[in-house]
């Protein structure tokens, strides 16, 4: 794992392109592993109504791991811990411990609330659905709601370790909640017997290993921090009383806490909405996995990396930085990930099959993730535009407008969720939950760029949609040359089966796609590209 700077080492930041490419490493591994978690789970008990039950009891902890890891918390905190950083004598450091009480005890309460209501979570997830168990539900959710207080300290103590420079700790952490969830999944497999249906026992011995086996991985994700935050020189105590800055975060977390509302509401009626068709919601929890594995390795770590730097530029009221830094973000955001959108649109049938069809699935569920996939890839750029958008608004210390945005967001998903539940044939319903999220993401990256439009004046957009527009050219050109190829690859080796056709097409349109996709970004000369295309010169010069 990377190591931890001394305090001496956190003087100096590294750069953006040092900090993102060592976080882009763990967060490969972080990724492989949790899709190889993912991958066991479904072999191993199907994308059928057991699963559907457990992806439902854990939506709750998983989405506020996604609000509060994927940058909300975080947003808010690391702004306000770089203001202490350079105010305060200590460096921040009593600030912080503030901050880590406060949220400890709110955590806390908020978990053991959530656990007491479990059966009402269970109901404003489950109503009028199909597809899901209640008592089933019931009975993980009590097992796997403790993992929200791990998770909301995993992402404060990372925000911590951010300001301090540490970027490669608080990426690697998830490998180990995922290492612990394979160990868990093989133990499952171990054990004989099977969960029942009808009715649900409490205490059921594989009920047990599953749903305590998950939990459990969230709190080894949020110990192993506590070791790399001592070495920085940070030193713990429960700091009580009051801060005057402290009313600065209330003020924030208030908007962020209704920030959460709203994602709380929308996941509960995706779910109710995906829990009318058997498989779909497993289908769509699956297919974003995939979809965040080009982002959690590329768009996070540039996100990651970025943010104190924006909180610097904010600090400092530097607007003309502040744009810049969000204009280079949404360019590189367009470069890095464009290419891997136009992977699974082309590819994303032969992934469902190859990597979803095994075991208890069979064919039927991988085709609901590849399909599911393919149509809604076109959001991966939107959304990680989106989420830098936010970001610009939290080094501005403004929680206000996100949450704004986010509700408006909401309100299109929530529009379209019930628009496919009507319309659509409910073997297509795991596709129209799929294109609703990524609609909503196209909407909210319109809406955040005139909105900050607005707040900082000209914001280089001509310039960004340019960007996009080229790598749009390049992933076209790129992945058709490569489906030509893919096609020809499989009539030259006269593959028999869907999965071995789909393990032919997806290696095929990798390997000719990807590289050829950015090979044309840089024969377009797109300014960005261009550092890594001299290296590459230098390199097979030197040869």
């Amino acid at each position: 794992m990377s190591g931890t700077p001394t305090v001496a080492e956190q003087a100096k930041p590294p750069s953006v392109a040092r900090a993102s490419g060592s976080m882009a490493i763990a967060t490969i591994v972080s990724r492989a592993s949790g899709l190889l978690s993912k991958l066991m789970l479904i072999t191993i008990i199907g994308s059928g109504m057991l699963n559907d039950s457990y992806q439902a009891a854990t939506t709750l902890p998983t989405m506020i791991n996604e609000l509060l890891l994927g940058g909300v918390l975080t947003s808010v905190a690391i702004p306000l811990l770089v203001r202490a950083e350079k105010e305060d004598a200590d460096r921040g450091e009593s600030y912080a411990q503030w901050l880590i009480t406060m949220s400890a005890v709110l955590l806390g309460v908020g978990t053991v609330i959530a656990v007491a209501c479990a059966p009402l979570l269970t109901a404003m997830f489950t109503k009028d659905s199909d597809q899901a168990n209640p008592e089933l539900v019931t009975a993980f959710a009590y097992l796997v709601l403790p993992g929200i207080v791990f998770y909301g300290l995993s992402a404060l103590l990372g925000a911590i370790l951010n300001t301090r420079n540490v970027f490669g700790l608080p990426t690697w952490a998830p490998v180990l909640n995922n290492l612990v969830m394979i160990l868990t999944l093989v133990v499952y497999w171990l054990m004989p017997g099977e969960i029942t249906l009808d009715p649900v026992r409490m205490g059921e011995p594989k009920l047990v290993v599953l749903g305590l086996g998950t939990v459990l991985g969230v709190g080894v994700q949020a110990a192993v921090l506590l070791p790399a935050m001592k070495r920085t020189g940070f030193r713990f105590r429960w700091r009580w009383g009051w801060d005057r800055r402290l009313a600065e975060f209330g003020g924030l977390a208030f908007w962020v806490l209704l920030y959460v509302g709203f994602g709380i509401a929308s996941m509960a009626i995706l779910t109710r909405v995906a829990l009318n068709a058997e498989g779909a919601l497993t289908a769509y929890n699956f297919q974003w996995l995939v979809a965040q594995v080009p982002y959690g390795v590329l768009g996070v770590s540039l996100l990651t990396a970025l943010m104190p730097k924006m909180a610097r530029a904010a600090a400092a009221a530097d607007v003309d930085a502040l744009v810049g830094d969000l204009s280079f973000g949404n360019r590189m955001s367009a470069i890095l990930l464009m290419p891997f959108s136009a992977l699974m649109t082309v590819a994303g049938l032969p992934i469902g099959l190859a990597i979803f069809s095994h075991g208890a699935s069979g064919i039927a569920g991988g085709e609901r993730v590849g399909m599911a996939l393919a149509l809604s890839a076109f959001g991966l750029v939107p959304y990680a535009i989106t989420l830098l958008q936010l970001r610009v608004f939290y080094a501005l210390k403004d929680a206000r407008t996100p949450t704004l945005i986010q509700g408006i967001i909401v309100v299109v998903r929530i529009t379209l969720l019930y628009g496919f539940l009507e319309f659509a044939p409910r073997e297509k319903l795991a596709v129209g939950v799929s294109i609703a999220m990524s609609l909503s993401f196209v909407v909210g990256c319109l809406v955040g760029q005139v909105w900050l439009r607005i707040r900082l004046g000209r914001l280089r957009t001509g310039y960004t949609a340019w960007t996009i527009c080229l790598t749009v050219v390049a992933s076209a050109v790129g992945f058709g040359v490569a489906a030509g190829a893919a096609r020809l690859a499989v009539h030259l080796l006269g593959t028999e089966g869907p999965v071995v056709t789909a393990w032919v097409e997806l290696v095929v349109l990798t390997i000719v796609g990807l590289p050829l996709s950015f090979a044309l970004l840089a024969v377009f000369r797109v300014p960005e590209v261009k550092p890594v295309t001299n290296k590459i010169i230098r390199l097979v010069r030197r040869r």
